[in-house]
């Protein structure tokens, strides 16, 4: 399962709404499904769109921002505005949270935090996922993944290591689907052929990771790609 919250933006200034996508791009828990200038391009979308939540500003032509998050029923609200009078009003519409511009991105962290917590509240994350194995139908526990590499016989099948040492191949099964089902700010792609989890990393260098599962009586040491190591970093939080 993907923990990332699915975002839309909506702001009628193209300045700021492209500083607010900037920031948006830089935090892990987030994807921007699209942005948006146009209040009503925006509600022309919206039945189309599939997103968690949506950070709007409130100060825009023709409809509010406290208008717009009204006609968004069950979906999670964070408001930017410049203007410090529309809080009660932003609030009373149980909105996530309330920025002031400009933003900065440690406050937009702050706020994504606060609707991620709420998010998982009222969507429990799933703990397992039922895939197809070489001996037929698995539950794959999360909780209990080491790590997932390219399978030795066929690329095509993956091995998942598991904390006792036994090994499942899943059938048929890409890395990109994998990271669907797995919770995004548990496990990383590290390279071509393998994703860790991270609480099993015991620390890294430029290109190495050294895990604290032990293999032969020596802990296992796997690269860290290039492609993959802007990712890895933001995850441990560097």
């Amino acid at each position: 399962m993907n923990t990332k919250l699915k975002c839309l933006l909506l702001d009628d200034e193209l300045p700021g709404l492209t500083y607010l996508k900037m920031l948006c791009e830089q935090i892990p828990e987030l994807e921007v499904v699209k942005a948006f200038n146009n209040p009503d391009v925006f509600l022309s979308e919206i039945p189309e769109l599939d997103f968690d939540l949506c950070i709007l500003d409130i100060e825009m032509p023709m409809i509010s921002g406290i208008e717009v998050a009204n006609l968004l029923q069950g979906k999670l609200i964070i408001f930017a505005t410049a203007y410090k009078e529309f809080a009660l009003e932003a609030f009373e519409l149980d909105a996530v949270d309330y920025l002031q511009k400009p933003i900065k991105k440690e406050r937009l962290q702050m706020a994504v935090q606060k609707a991620l917590k709420r998010s998982q509240l009222q969507n429990p994350p799933k703990k397992y996922v039922q895939l197809q194995a070489d001996k037929g139908k698995i539950l794959l526990y999360f909780d209990k993944i080491n790590y997932i590499k390219t399978a030795s016989i066929d690329s095509r099948d993956k091995e998942v290591v598991m904390d006792d040492g036994s090994v499942i191949v899943l059938k048929n099964i890409s890395f990109e689907k994998l990271l669907e089902f797995l919770p995004s700010t548990d496990f990383c792609r590290i390279n071509k052929h393998e994703i860790i989890k991270l609480s099993v990393v015991q620390f890294f260098s430029a290109d190495q990771i050294t895990t604290n599962w032990i293999q032969k009586g020596k802990n296992v040491v796997l690269m860290l790609g290039n492609t993959y190591k802007n990712d890895f970093l933001s995850k441990v939080k560097l």
